[in-house]
């Protein structure tokens, strides 16, 4: 029996998110049922983060035990076998029994795509939030640049738990222009529930000059509450999730992307 890390990239948009509830369709319901085809016993696999409802992922971490008798690159090709086309294995490694992929983890990286038109672009807004008006990008770069250090966040979202604290480490945020529109990355040790997407909701704000950046820092620094709102989910991927290197050195194998997540 050996623990096998996987890397997994989904379309969120038609999964209740990622967290097995009940019947509904979620992320890891369809994994488990795939992993059951190959007569894996577990109750529950291990993750990185739970993604929300229409969330998706580029670089999802689990975990998982499994008695595997051929390579780690077969067993990649037997889940994607099995799963449905929204889901792919990406990569796969075997760890050592102690791999956590939530507890291990030293950081997590998330994107978010804006782009700014006047009307609707439904081949656009599967992937992005459409803002209007249109938002300023040096604004919205002096918005990132408030967020690194380690503050209490509490104005951005709640903890995972209700008596847990809100107080996080953001190492970088940045907004970039891309072809068709921006792209918000943010990197941090770990995130409270709906962070991303309040930060970036309201950084919008700023950028269509409706919220002044003095206030954005003050909810930094000081965790005094803003406007509410959220980012809709759909403009939001879970990039990557880093580890120390002790947990990349074990066999490896891969099918067609990094494990240097």
């Amino acid at each position: 029996m050996a623990r096998y890390q996987i890397i997994l990239a989904y379309d969120g948009t038609d999964f209740l998110g990622f967290q097995r509830q009940g019947k509904a369709r979620t992320v890891q319901a369809e994994f488990e049922v795939a992993l059951r085809h190959l007569n894996w016993q577990g109750k529950t696999i291990l993750a990185a983060g739970r993604t929300d409802t229409g969330v998706h992922a580029a670089g999802q971490v689990v975990a998982f035990e499994l008695d595997w008798p051929h390579s780690t690159e077969a067993l990649g090709r037997a889940l994607n076998a099995s799963l449905p086309a929204d889901i792919a294995v990406k990569a796969v490694r075997e760890v050592g029994a102690e791999f956590h992929p939530r507890y291990n983890a030293r950081s997590r990286t998330y994107q978010y795509s804006v782009f700014c038109e006047p009307e609707r672009n439904p081949l656009k807004e599967r992937y992005a939030w459409r803002v209007w008006p249109a938002v300023d990008l040096q604004t919205l770069q002096a918005a990132a640049s408030l967020l690194p250090g380690t503050h209490d966040y509490a104005a951005f979202g709640s903890p995972p738990r209700p008596t847990g604290n809100t107080v996080r480490t953001v190492f970088q945020a940045s907004w970039e222009p891309q072809i068709e529109g921006l792209l918000f990355e943010i990197c941090a040790n770990a995130f409270l529930y709906h962070m991303v997407r309040r930060v970036v909701y309201l950084q919008v704000l700023a950028g269509q000059n409706r919220l002044d950046l003095k206030d954005l820092a003050q909810a930094v620094q000081e965790a005094k509450p803003q406007s509410p709102g959220l980012a809709p989910p759909q403009g939001l991927v879970l990039w990557t999730v880093q580890y120390e290197p002790n947990w990349q050195d074990s066999s490896e194998g891969s099918i067609n992307g990094s494990l240097n997540t």
